[in-house]
């Protein structure tokens, strides 16, 4: 009897296209099977469209992806080699390998919100990183397990296929899969087209759901993360953002502080509304002799009237207008007032009426709670002594210079640099500096990198190549100066930056979207889906495409207090 090989090209190539598409249909089901875990992680949807929309574009959008799997690999390598022996083993290396992706990508979906992907693979791979960390020897043992079952199920299945062709062949039940398959194909996109005309969100919450699928615009995932009401999503077209969810109480301070030393260190805030240059925190930077942490990846992405908040709360500025409702006090000014700390605010610029401060940032109305006076001047000629710097009870003391002030500003830092080299105590008793600009006139400004110092006396002078944000100074300042040993996600968003040694993604919200920034990029997305891209690297904007889970990630990053609190309550 010939052998198979020895069988013409034509017949050769027929049958083995015939087997092929068998192995494939079994793979169809398997994936099908495995993907049940997107579906399970998700919410039930309300309607029956969405339920109907739900269960035929689970199962034709996977059968799909695992028939392209065929047509755009096995079949052109079938083709070019018709050999038995290597297009089966073949063929179950690829197909293992697929459904292995698939286990993995549903793995990081459950974890993060997203799928697989290049331009998020920092936290993809942190997160595996975190897996093997935690348990090495589970996390190998899972994964062996797993491929030699795949594997085992291909070669099975691959050779069942082979051996039973002709019986296959003729038989007549996989038409009664494939065709329903092909309908749900037609019938889900057709359902999609005119849920997103019609902004139907019961079906456009589904776009993130499978692999290989996005949204079609920015809101339907926002909506999806409690960002917005999804029973108004058509009037809520150009709303703010607001949180669907009740904001958790803020925490009160429950005496975690050591209170056996009192603290004869202050902070000084010195900020301004310009944009600090380079130049001059170069010439900062050479005038103190050690502790200055500069701050190259510095993020401020607020608006002014949000800025202000992020910095003495520590939180995104969605969280705002609740906070204020519930006059929760930033837990740093508990720690102040528990140790009988000083406090003060004093702003600097010509035009100092309190009508202009609150137009300008809504100023006033965040600092009259937290500050007990606030001094206006209109000029530093009162301040610039040392003897009235180093007088200064030990606290948290802020100095806003309001409006073009460059100039004071510079002499300001001169002068309280030079009080501070000529303390006659002890050096490590020298105050914490932090010197910034905050708030933003633009939203392409609210894009940029605005490096700020940290001057903390007790450190080595380091460059924090990592993101950092005004958010992270509350944590900073409990633990570095109030050496408080408290979790920051129990009250902010921010990091102690002393501790930062990951790249990580910071956001804030707007009025009509979000903020995000990584290592490479900012961007800014609003809720009707459109994008502005920010190369950091470049300081200039590019043309990108939509990247939904960089956004996902920003997401994850505002809700941060939310959950925890939640979670601790």
């Amino acid at each position: 009897m010939a052998s198979f090989e020895s069988k013409p090209y034509s017949k050769r190539l027929l049958q083995l296209v015939s087997w092929s598409h068998w192995f494939t249909f079994f793979n169809i089901i398997a994936a099908i099977l495995l993907s049940s875990i997107y579906v399970f992680s998700e919410s039930m949807p309300d309607t029956l469209l969405g339920q109907t929309y739900l269960v035929t574009t689970w199962l034709s959008h996977m059968a799909f992806l695992t028939f392209m799997s065929f047509v755009l690999i096995l079949f052109p390598i079938t083709i070019l080699f018709p050999r038995t022996r290597f297009i089966r083993v073949t063929a179950s290396i690829i197909f293992t390998v697929e459904l292995l992706l698939l286990l993995l990508d549903a793995f990081i979906y459950t974890r993060l919100g997203y799928h697989l992907n290049i331009s998020s693979s920092a936290p993809i791979l942190e997160l595996i990183s975190n897996e093997i960390q935690q348990n090495s020897r589970v996390f190998w043992f899972i994964s062996l397990v797993l491929t030699m079952v795949i594997l085992s199920f291909e070669l099975i299945t691959s050779n069942y296929a082979w051996k039973h062709l002709k019986e296959l062949q003729k038989t007549i039940f996989a038409r009664f899969v494939v065709i329903p398959l092909v309908s749900f194909f037609f019938f889900s996109h057709i359902i999609h087209i005119w849920a997103d005309a019609n902004l139907e969100y019961d079906v456009l919450r589904q776009d993130t759901v499978l692999p290989l699928s996005y949204p079609s615009t920015a809101k339907t995932l926002l909506t999806k993360y409690g960002m917005f009401d999804e029973v108004d999503y058509i009037a809520r077209r150009t709303s703010p953002l607001a949180f669907t969810d009740a904001v958790p109480q803020y925490p009160v301070y429950q005496g975690q502080c050591p209170n056996d030393t009192a603290l004869k260190q202050s902070v000084f805030m010195v900020i301004t509304d310009q944009t600090l240059q380079t130049q001059q925190l170069d010439k900062i930077k050479q005038r103190v002799k050690q502790g200055v942490l500069s701050l190259d990846n510095h993020v401020d992405n607020a608006l002014p009237k949000e800025a202000w908040f992020n910095l003495l709360y520590s939180l995104p500025s969605i969280y705002k207008e609740a906070l204020i409702e519930q006059h929760a006090q930033p837990l740093i000014f508990q720690i102040i007032a528990q140790k009988n700390l000083a406090k003060s605010f004093t702003i600097v610029g010509e035009d100092n009426s309190e009508a202009s401060v609150i137009n300008s940032h809504g100023l006033l109305s965040l600092t009259n709670e937290l500050f007990p006076t606030t001094t206006k001047l209109a000029d530093i000629s009162s301040l610039i002594f040392a003897d009235k710097l180093n007088s200064y009870a030990p606290g948290l003391h802020v100095f806003y210079f309001k409006g073009d002030n460059s100039y004071q500003f510079e002499l300001f830092l001169d002068a309280l640099i030079s009080a501070q080299n000529k303390k006659q105590d002890d050096k490590k008793n020298n105050d914490i500096l932090w010197i910034s600009s905050i708030g933003n006139s633009t939203i392409d400004t609210s894009l940029s990198i605005k490096p700020a110092l940290l001057i903390l006396p007790n450190s080595k002078n380091s460059s924090i190549n990592k993101l950092t944000s005004h958010m992270d100074m509350q944590p900073t300042l409990i633990k570095n100066w109030l050496n408080c040993d408290i979790k920051a996600k129990s009250y902010s968003n921010g990091t102690d930056i002393k501790a930062l040694n990951n790249d990580r993604i910071i956001a804030n919200t707007m009025d009509n979207g979000i903020v995000v920034f990584n290592k490479d990029k900012s961007m800014f997305v609003d809720q009707n889906g459109n994008f502005q891209s920010y190369s950091i690297q470049l300081a200039a904007p590019i043309t990108a495409k939509p990247d939904f889970p960089l956004m996902i990630d920003g997401v994850h990053f505002i809700k941060q207090f939310s959950k925890q609190a939640h979670n601790v309550q």
